[in-house]
């Protein structure tokens, strides 16, 4: 399968094809010991290891019980894109999530989408995430995905270039910004002198375009809204995100017992009394935001939430429901969106996709499965999915039966050979796998910083970039514009 390298045009004869936006950074790369690059490593990892930035790994429990927490690899080899690039990343990221933030209230009011038969009504109404008590409820600025991470993969087409695709789109509760920021502090704080010869658009800024965000999203007539970050508590795996999310915004991080609802108003319990909340940027999942109405056992949310929600008092980032348009048998009739919607065509291309539940292509699924990747509609962190080619035949037939039995939960598509960058690994530098996961978001208008996370799949041939199975990050550097060099 052909690989497109991000870094070189060619990898038979990497330093003679280095691509033209890798140029500078390659020449400084190739006056670099291995000793020097092995030392900056596990400097990072040090300074990682102090300031706590692991994640728990569920499944993976230690002899507690609790999650057993994980350092991220960090790699130290960026990943690059240049601005033309970008810009034109970035149109096509704004126009897919207006469009999709446009079918998600068109879901909880009119179905104009379902009733011009461009999408079937079970996919809609029959969707888990779908949530009928968000019927008819007006949210401010009708946005439902003030913070969606939507996930890109690059892959050679026929002539052997690279092609970006869309993967999937994360409007419930997308996570990773924070190791994007810290894989920057961290470049800066080892080379310093790359950011002097590369014009690198910063990303700093990202904690402040999201609180301004979020208080754009308060409910009107707020003037000085007062933002709240809502985790599940410690034992989360993206619990360090939500604290160093709330702290670099200034913001309190507060748990469900932190809140109370009185006269369909949300208060904060403080010290100095009750203190009112008018947004919540939630790090919880619907099913646990409020026992009243959702799961009655759960101690992660506060009772009475919807209720003062519904009363217009208090917005919830991200809407309750979103769900249902990150749903991957929902995935395929986005580019219909951006045409029904916005009336344009999808600037950003998805990959193929077979919809399990439609006859004809569960038999073609079933037939080609060697070949295919094939997800679950409600899957994430690269669980409960089949790479073809990767499968041993005992694992294709276990496949096969879980698709007979359950072909509504499954859609498939083509393996995509993910561009490769130069990564470091035992053997020196080789390249690997990526993925990049930018954050866009939406309050009065559309807004990111420029790049997002890069994903590595450290494993030689390896597909899977997500962190839960071993995957690593890098540092994203979009360069920007810039007249007469450097």
């Amino acid at each position: 399968m052909r690989t497109f390298d991000e870094m070189y045009q060619s990898l038979a004869v990497p330093e003679a094809t280095v691509r033209e936006h890798y140029r500078d950074y390659a020449q400084w790369l190739s006056k670099q010991s291995p000793a020097f690059l092995r030392a900056r490593s596990e400097e990072a990892e040090i300074v990682f290891r102090r300031v706590g930035i692991t994640f728990a790994v569920y499944g993976g429990k230690d002899e507690t019980g609790a999650g057993t927490e994980r350092l991220i690899p960090f790699d130290l080899i960026p990943r690059i894109i240049p601005a033309h690039e970008w810009s034109s990343m970035q149109a096509g990221l704004v126009q897919r999530v207006t469009a999709l933030n446009r079918f998600i209230r068109d879901c909880y009011h009119d179905q104009e989408m379902v009733r011009a038969g461009l999408i079937p009504q079970e996919l809609v109404r029959g969707n888990s995430q779908y949530r009928p008590e968000m019927e008819g409820i007006k949210v401010p600025n009708d946005v439902y995905a003030n913070i969606a991470g939507i996930d890109i993969v690059r892959a050679p087409d026929a002539a052997g270039n690279g092609v970006y695709y869309v993967l999937e789109d994360n409007l419930r509760v997308p996570s990773g910004v924070s190791y994007m920021l810290e894989n920057r502090r961290m470049m800066m704080r080892l080379f310093p002198e790359l950011f002097s010869r590369n014009a690198v658009a910063p990303v700093a800024h990202y904690p402040d375009m999201l609180l301004d965000t979020l208080r754009a999203s308060a409910p009107p007539g707020v003037a000085e809204p007062t933002v709240v970050v809502l985790t599940p508590g410690m034992y989360n795996s993206a619990y360090f995100e939500h604290a160093f999310l709330a702290q670099q915004m200034g913001v309190e991080l507060v748990e469900g017992q932190d809140l109370v609802v009185e006269k369909d108003v949300v208060y904060m319990r403080t010290t100095q009394g009750l203190q009112r909340v008018d947004v919540i940027y939630r790090r919880v999942d619907d099913d646990f935001l409020d026992p009243e109405v959702f799961r009655p056992g759960s101690s992660l949310g506060c009772k009475g939430l919807m209720r003062a929600y519904r009363a217009g008092n208090v917005n919830i980032c991200n809407a309750v429901g979103t769900g249902l348009a990150d749903d991957k048998s929902v995935y395929p009739y986005v580019p219909e969106m951006i045409r029904f919607y916005l009336g344009e065509e999808p600037i950003l291309k998805n990959v193929p996709t077979w919809l399990c539940r439609k006859d004809d292509d569960l038999k073609y699924v079933l037939d080609h499965l060697e070949e295919l990747v094939v997800k679950e509609v409600h899957g994430a962190g690269g669980y409960g999915m089949l790479i073809g080619p990767a499968a041993s035949k005992a694992e294709i037939e276990n496949f096969r039966r879980v698709l007979l039995t359950n072909p509504a939960g499954y859609i498939a598509q083509p393996t995509l050979s993910l561009s490769t960058c130069p990564t470091m690994v035992e053997k020196g530098i080789a390249p690997r796998h990526i993925d990049l996961r930018p954050f866009v978001l939406t309050g009065t208008e559309v807004n990111m910083v420029a790049g997002g996370l890069t994903r590595v799949a450290l494993k030689e041939g390896s597909l899977v970039v997500n962190s839960s199975q071993g995957g690593g990050t890098k540092d994203t550097w979009v360069l920007e514009e810039q007249e007469g060099g450097h």
